[in-house]
């Protein structure tokens, strides 16, 4: 059948693949003049099954208000006059009951470990290149009551398959060697020697050229203006062409995968979707001294970053700010980033270099993203991926194939329009 993707960011793109390949005729509609270059472009580069605990946790309120104050406080609610962020936020305190925790956990772990796989039988059947690297992620901690509350969500990701290892500060540092320079000691860490790391913005750039040359047709520098539905189904999507005229494109079947603008677009055709931008910020800076900078992709559990080397540069990202759809950068945020980063690693990249970035990560309330058909019998969505859409971009896109094909996919996941099964069953690592 025919489909139409909208939006060609990592998760849009992959879907666009996956369609593909189970023999769909696919068109891909951005706004940008190439693929991967929102909220895919500079983000913290992990494949990281083991970030799978959400923010929304039991210990997130109290922790929210301790930062509430702060301008560079890892997470940071700028309160507004709007009713969408005033219910994401009171659904948001929902999901840090501890059972709906546990649930999103698993839930984020099954499709982790899938889309790993998925990530990883896509590099070996194509040979693509994006400066990945499979080192492993390293999660330390440099508080005490922090690394002994962590012992809880790891133990239940290690019951559905992830290789999550506690590890001691000395093991620590001899499986990261640049931690030996850190000001701040470190109590403790985990780490998973499955997971990886590499260049979203390179992945998704060179998948869309290996897709359109299995036919696959992008149209860049396309707006998406308004879905048109009628009688339950969508009927078409206008959009305005680079040379400004309008046009209604119409398919069979369609994949939301636009991120945080999606919820306007859904909103237009009657469907409300709890998903809300959350604007996250990066640095990319020249490595100085190869023996200062990490080479092992890490987490910096105190102040929510994420380290990864990319080639001879070094992306650390984080931060979650929720200000609705404002792009700009604040470089207060910014310098923060900067700052921990050279107190970790003094003399391990150019910090005075640092390039700043931020993007719009379309977060659901417990981090799940929502996959599968809407109210709307042939719209499917693929959104709501927040901070894991680069870890969670294949196994998304294999598995809404699979649902727009009319097929279940093979991995237990909460996915629209399909039924649970009633346990949930471990994923192989």
């Amino acid at each position: 059948m025919r489909v139409l993707v909208l939006g060609s960011g990592v998760v849009g793109t992959t879907a666009a693949w996956y369609l593909n390949k189970a023999g769909h005729e696919v068109t891909v509609v951005d706004r940008q003049p190439a693929s991967g270059l929102e909220t895919s472009f500079a983000n913290g580069g992990q494949i990281s099954v083991s970030h799978a605990e959400p923010w929304a946790n039991p210990h997130a309120p109290a922790t929210i208000l301790k930062w509430i104050a702060r301008e560079d406080a890892p997470l940071l609610f700028r309160l507004r006059a709007e009713p969408a962020q005033w219910s994401w936020g009171l659904r948001f305190l929902f999901e840090c009951l501890p059972g709906r925790t546990q649930d999103n956990i698993v839930q984020l772990v099954n499709l982790g470990l899938y889309s790993r796989a998925a990530l990883q039988a896509l590099r070996a059947e194509t040979g693509i290149r994006y400066e990945h690297l499979e080192r492993g992620i390293l999660h330390f901690y440099t508080s005490q009551a922090e690394f002994e509350a962590a012992a809880a969500p790891a133990e239940l990701m290690r019951q559905h398959g992830v290789d999550r290892q506690f590890k001691t500060a000395a093991e620590c540092v001899a499986i990261e060697p640049a931690l030996a320079f850190a000001r701040d000691p470190i109590a403790g860490g985990t780490y998973t020697p499955s997971d990886e790391s590499g260049n979203a913005w390179m992945f998704t750039e060179a998948l869309s050229k290996l897709a359109a040359a299995r036919g696959v047709v992008f149209h860049y520098g396309t707006d998406v203006l308004r879905l048109l539905a009628a009688g339950g189904r969508l009927e078409g999507v206008r959009v305005r062409r680079p040379e400004g005229g309008e046009e209604l494109l119409r398919a069979d079947a369609y994949v939301m995968a636009l991120g945080s603008y999606s919820t306007q677009l859904l909103r237009g055709a009657g469907i409300r979707v709890a998903v809300y931008p959350a604007k996250g910020y990066s640095i990319t800076v020249p490595v100085a001294q190869a023996e200062r900078a990490p080479s092992v992709s890490l987490t910096d559990d105190a102040h929510k970053l994420v380290f990864s080397r990319l080639a001879d540069q070094l992306r650390v990202a984080g931060t979650a700010e929720l200000a609705g759809w404002n792009t700009e950068i604040n470089r207060v945020r910014c310098q923060a980033i900067v700052r921990r980063a050279a107190a970790l690693f003094p003399g391990g990249a150019h910090w005075a270099q640092a390039r700043f970035w931020a993007g719009l990560r379309p977060a659901t309330p417990g981090n799940v993203p929502l996959i599968g058909r809407s109210r709307l019998a042939n719209l499917f969505l693929n959104t709501g991926h927040g901070t894991l859409g680069w870890t969670h971009a294949c196994g998304s896109g294999k598995a809404l194939a699979d649902l727009v094909s009319g097929r279940v996919p093979e991995v237990d996941f909460r996915f629209l329009g399909v039924e649970r099964p009633r346990t949930l069953k471990p994923q192989a690592a």
